[in-house]
C-alpha cells in the first residue's frame, strides 16, 4: 500500500499549473468519438479515469491518436457509427465514466456490461439507470450497483425528467441518451450543478436551451467535431488554493484554471471566510471561462456555509474541511449528503481523519461541523484516505499547519484525477514523500 508522509512545510509560493479538467476531458472523448471528422484535444488530463474513458471509445470502434500525453486526435465514427465491444468496458475508478457511458450506450444497437474497480462497483447506479429506462432503455444493475448491463437496440423517446438532487453526472448520462431519442429530452434540477456538457454539446452543433435549471435537448442528425483547449481542473487547483491560504509566503499564482461558474462555489465560500484570493486575467478557452488566480495567507473565520454553494463545491468540500478546521471557530456544512456515495463516504472519513489530528468534529447526516482553531491546528498522526483521492490530497495539505509529519495511507488512486501531484506540490513548497507502507 503506498502512503504520503506529509512533513510540515510553512512557506507556500511561486507559480504552478495544474492538469487539465477531468469533467470536461471525459466529456471531450466522449463527444467527439460521435462527432463527424476529426476532433482534436489539447490539454488532455492522463489520468487513470480520463484514459478508462479513452480505451473504452477506442473499444467502440472509435480511432484516438495520442500525439502527446495531453494532446489526443479523435477520429469520429458518427452518431450511429460505435461498434460492440468485445469484453466489458473497465471504468476503473471512474464514477463519472460509468454513468455518462450508461447515458451513450443505452440507444445503441448492440448490448455493453460496464464494471469497475472494487470500489466502484460498490457505488450507486440506479440513480442513471431508472431515468434512462424511463426513456425506453433497457438498463439493469445488481441491487442498484455495477455491472451496469445494458441491452441495446431499444428505441428511446424524448422524456421530461426532474432530478431529485442535482447531479451533473445523471444530468449528462440523460442528455447523451437524448441525442438519440425521438423528440426532445429535458432535465430539470432542483440546483445548478456542472454545466460542461450542455456547452461542450452547443460547441458540436446541438441545439440546447438553458433556461434556469430547465435544460432542452433537440436530437441532432450529427454532430461537429471539436477543436478544444481544456483549461486546468478547478478542482484540481482547490488543493493549492487552500494551500495558499494557509501557509503562502507572499503569493502563490495558479494558472490557467478553469473558472466555469457552475464549478468554483468554494471561492465564494472561501472568501465568505475572509480569503484574500485574486481572479486576474479572465479569458475563453472554447466555451469555458479561464482565468488565473493569486492567492495570499489569510487569517479564515468559521462560517455556516450556505447550502446553495454546496452542489458547486462538492468535490472540494474535503479540502474545504482541511481549511475549516484552521479558522477560527466554527464552520457548518450541510446539504453534502452527496459526499456518502462517492469513492468513500467523505462524510465518514473526513471525520475520522480530522478527529485522528486532534480536530474537533461532529458528524451530520448530510455534512460536517468543524470546531476550527488559527495557527497550528492537526497534531502529527495517521489517517487512513479509504483510497479516496481527494480525502488523500487534502490531509496532504493538512501538513502546512501541523506539529510534526502526517502519514496518509492508501494514496494509490491520486493518480486518478491528478497524475504529478507530487511534483506539484514540490514546485509550491510542500514536502511530500512517497513511500511504501511497511507490513504490520
Amino acid at each position: 500500500m503506498l502512503q504520503y508522509e506529509a512533513r510540515p512545510a510553512r512557506r507556500v509560493s511561486g507559480v504552478m499549473q495544474v492538469p487539465g479538467d477531468k469533467s470536461i476531458s471525459h466529456r471531450a472523448l466522449m463527444l467527439s468519438g460521435i462527432a463527424e471528422g476529426m476532433s482534436e484535444v489539447r490539454g488532455f488530463l492522463a489520468s487513470e479515469d480520463c484514459l478508462a474513458s479513452l480505451a473504452a471509445m477506442r473499444c467502440l470502434g472509435v480511432g484516438i491518436e495520442r500525439l502527446s500525453p495531453t494532446h489526443v486526435l479523435v477520429r469520429g465514427a458518427g452518431l450511429r457509427g460505435l461498434t460492440a465491444a468485445r469484453q466489458p468496458l473497465d471504468m476503473g475508478n471512474a464514477g463519472t465514466a460509468m454513468r455518462l457511458f450508461a447515458g451513450l450506450l443505452a440507444a445503441q444497437e448492440f448490448d455493453s456490461r460496464l464494471i469497475g474497480d472494487a470500489s466502484l462497483m460498490r457505488r450507486p447506479m440506479e440513480r442513471v439507470a431508472k431515468p434512462l429506462r424511463e426513456m425506453g432503455a433497457d438498463v439493469r444493475t445488481q441491487e442498484g450497483r455495477p455491472p451496469v448491463d445494458i441491452h441495446g437496440g431499444r428505441a428511446l423517446q424524448g422524456i421530461e425528467y426532474r432530478l431529485p438532487v442535482a447531479s451533473a453526472q445523471v444530468k449528462s448520462a440523460i442528455l447523451l441518451a437524448g441525442l438519440y431519442a425521438d423528440g426532445p429530452t429535458t432535465v430539470i434540477s432542483p440546483a445548478l450543478s456542472r454545466d460542461h456538457s450542455e456547452r461542450m454539446l452547443s460547441g458540436c452543433g446541438v441545439r440546447v436551451e438553458v433556461e434556469d435549471l430547465r435544460i432542452r435537448l433537440h436530437p441532432p442528425q450529427a454532430l461537429k467535431s471539436l477543436d478544444l483547449t481544456v483549461p486546468g481542473d478547478f478542482s484540481s487547483a482547490a488543493f493549492f488554493i487552500v494551500a495558499g491560504l494557509l501557509g503562502a509566503d507572499g503569493e502563490l499564482w495558479i494558472r490557467n484554471v478553469g473558472m466555469n461558474p457552475s464549478r468554483t462555489g468554494l471561492l465564494d465560500i472561501l472568501r465568505a471566510m475572509g480569503a484574500d484570493i485574486e481572479v486576474s486575467n479572465q479569458r475563453e478557452s472554447g466555451a469555458e471561462p479561464v482565468a488565473d488566480l493569486r492567492v495570499r495567507a489569510s487569517e479564515l473565520r468559521g462560517i455556516e456555509v450556505p447550502e446553495a454553494l454546496v452542489p458547486l463545491a462538492i468535490d472540494e468540500i474535503p479540502v474545504l474541511c482541511i481549511a475549516a478546521a484552521c479558522a477560527q471557530g466554527e464552520t457548518v456544512i450541510r446539504g453534502a449528503a452527496e459526499l456518502r456515495v462517492k469513492e468513500s463516504d467523505r462524510i465518514s472519513t473526513m471525520s475520522a481523519g480530522l478527529k485522528a489530528l486532534g480536530v474537533s468534529t461532529a458528524e451530520l447526516p448530510d455534512g460536517l461541523r468543524i470546531q476550527g482553531r488559527a495557527g497550528v491546528a492537526f497534531s502529527e498522526g495517521s489517517i487512513d484516505s479509504a483510497g479516496d483521492h481527494r480525502i488523500a490530497m487534502s490531509f496532504s495539505i493538512a501538513s502546512l499547519r501541523a506539529r510534526g509529519p502526517i502519514l496518509v495511507r492508501d494514496v494509490a488512486n491520486v493518480a486518478t484525477s491528478f497524475p504529478g501531484f507530487l511534483e506539484a506540490a514540490a514546485s509550491a513548497g510542500l514536502d511530500l514523500r512517497l513511500s511504501e507502507a511497511s507490513c504490520p
